[in-house]
């Protein structure tokens, strides 16, 4: 089966969705941050691996 790439405007919407995730952890301190980040990169290798 063909895999299907993104869009352009599919693409921009999930770099505007990364780039809110990664201010919004940004705002954070210690261990909360580090848990968003965290969530972040999970979130990131998942999407690698579908």
């Amino acid at each position: 089966m063909e895999e299907m790439g993104m869009t352009d405007k599919q693409f921009n919407a999930f770099v505007r969705f990364l780039i809110d995730a990664l201010q919004d952890a940004r705002q954070e301190e210690g261990d909360k941050k580090d848990k968003k980040l965290e969530k972040i990169v999970e979130n990131l290798q998942q999407t690698l691996e579908d």
